[in-house]
């Protein structure tokens, strides 16, 4: 009997054992053809997987960007077509799967623009944005297919535009759009809930038309916000080595800004009263700070005496001729700057100093008065250098630049000062 068993059951546990023998051949197969190709995959290449139009196809390549893969592959990508990732991108990974989006011709209906163009996207915005077409949200849009074989298009993208016009709400002017045809139908589409102090303009029955004033507002006491600029302060540090005109910013100003709550006082629609309750800096101001020059600007009429000689031989004038202009300067004002200045300057020449920057300024003066003698009164200046005798050189000057009577003039004096200046210089 043990043999009858031995004999029946040896046949099946071969069969058992030589199942299970090839479950791990083909379990050790799979492993290395795995194995091997992800060896291969590293060794030769990244494996690109392209999707393209409902089509799959796999490539193992060796590309620098995704669209030398996709030449590899022999695909051939239009200008209008989307790559996702895009064609200028590195491969860097192991595999890629990449996908295509064939451009398609759209017909796009604006209005009274009607237009073809060819992209790949699906969406209104996106076929508009690739139209350069600009969207608001109050525009309503609509995409169908076409079956006109003539526009060669299979969609089409009708826009109806919304109607802009101004909106005055409570104080504050925007451009708004609407689909509404009514003042009272575009309330309800932009959620404004009247109160009973609130009135419109025009009358909420009225229809809206492009670049209509609708206004709304409250009447009595309201509080707005605004943001309002606050304007930098400059803070001028004198230098007395610079002269006068000199200036240099060493810290540019920044305007600042605030948030300012009022209340408002609205009757029949118009503002009669605003009073400001709250105030909160949004933005800090920095003060601009500026260097300028006051060489010159403060100085006593014995300064001014010494400026004048220096000047005025500068200028080209002897010594002589430079204390008879100086003795009549002397006479007029004694060297100072203040009032008329100098040369008592009257009348319009008065107003050509005065529009000048720093006027009083001894330079400014001294500039002016060279204006004038290379100027205009250029032969008073040629008459002057033509003399060598200091009283000609005082009544050269008085009587043709002062412009002065002899009478009341005391010639006397002016040449006396003359005849001091030239001795103490």
């Amino acid at each position: 009997m043990n043999n009858l068993i031995r004999k029946s059951t040896t046949p099946f546990g071969a069969l058992i054992v030589a199942v299970l023998f090839l479950i791990i051949m083909a379990i050790i197969s799979i492993s290395s053809v795995t194995h091997a190709v992800t060896s291969d995959s590293n060794q030769n290449g990244r494996l690109i997987t392209i999707h393209d139009r409902g089509i799959e196809k796999i490539i193992l390549s060796q590309a620098v960007t995704i669209g030398d893969a996709l030449n590899e592959a022999g695909i051939v990508v239009d200008a209008n077509d989307v790559v996702e990732p895009a064609i200028s991108e590195k491969l860097i990974a192991t595999d890629y799967q990449v996908n295509i989006y064939r451009a398609r011709p759209v017909i796009i209906v604006d209005g009274n623009i009607r237009q073809k163009i060819m992209t790949p996207y699906q969406t209104s915005e996106q076929i508009a944005s690739s139209a350069g077409i600009t969207l608001y949200p109050e525009d309503q849009t609509e995409i169908s297919r076409v079956d006109n074989i003539a526009d060669g298009a299979g969609l089409q993208l009708v826009i109806t535009r919304a109607t802009p016009f101004s909106f005055t709400l409570y104080g504050k002017t925007s451009i708004a759009r609407t689909q509404a045809k009514t003042i009272g139908e575009m309330l309800v589409e932009k959620g404004i809930i009247l109160s009973d102090d609130d009135r419109v303009l025009p009358v909420q029955n009225g229809l809206i038309t492009e670049g209509m004033s609708i206004r709304v507002w409250r009447e009595g006491k309201q509080t707005i916000t605004i943001d309002e600029p606050v304007n930098f302060e400059v803070e001028e540090i004198q230098n007395a080595d610079q002269s006068v005109g000199y200036r240099q910013i060493t810290t540019p100003g920044v305007t600042g800004a605030r948030s300012v709550t009022y209340e408002v006082i609205i009757e029949d629609g118009q503002e009669v009263d605003r009073i400001e309750i709250a105030s909160v800096i949004t933005k800090p101001v920095i003060k601009q700070v500026e260097v300028i020059g006051i060489k010159g600007q403060y100085t006593t009429p014995i300064e001014n005496e010494n400026i004048v000689w220096d000047y005025l031989i500068k200028q080209g004038f002897s010594r002589i001729q430079t204390a008879g202009i100086m003795g009549n300067l002397k006479q007029e004002h004694h060297f100072q700057t203040s009032g008329d200045g100098l040369a008592q300057w009257t009348g319009s020449r008065r107003a050509s100093l005065y529009a000048k920057p720093y006027p009083n300024n001894i330079y400014t003066q001294l500039d002016f008065l060279m204006e004038e003698l290379n100027g205009s009164r250029s032969w008073i200046s040629d008459a002057i250098k033509s003399s060598n005798s200091l009283s000609d050189a005082v009544t050269i000057f008085e009587r043709k630049f002062e412009v002065c009577d002899p009478v009341w003039c005391m010639t006397d004096y002016r040449i006396e000062f003359a005849s001091d200046i030239l001795a103490s210089h």
